[in-house]
């Protein structure tokens, strides 16, 4: 994603809310998911770690999982991230992302 412009804040909510999409797309995805102190799998990891304590189990969640597998992280991975975090965020809600991931990950081999 470093080598990506995001520009998903600008075009869901560009003429809604100009601030806050610039924000999304050139700090957060510019600045932020750019600087290369943490590596993107990482990065990938903890953005779905922290969308299951929340419970925010939404289509920008399922775009992370996939910025996830574009990031690296593979099948086995996603599974054991989501297993270890079900235990601190709920099972109920690790079914829910696990639903997301097997579509995300079923394009595999």
């Amino acid at each position: 994603m470093r080598d990506m412009k995001q520009t998903a804040g600008r075009t869901q909510l560009g003429e809604f809310a100009p601030t806050f999409a610039q924000v999304n797309d050139d700090v957060l995805f510019g600045e932020v998911w750019a600087d290369e102190t943490l590596d993107m799998k990482t990065r990938s990891t903890i953005v779905i770690s922290v969308f299951m304590g929340r419970g925010l189990i939404t289509d920008a969640l399922r775009h992370h999982l996939q910025y996830a597998k574009d990031n690296g992280i593979t099948r086995e991975e996603i599974a054991a991230i989501i297993t270890h975090a079900a235990f601190y965020a709920g099972w109920p809600v690790a079914w829910a992302v696990f639903a997301l991931a097997k579509d995300v990950w079923s394009e595999e081999e």
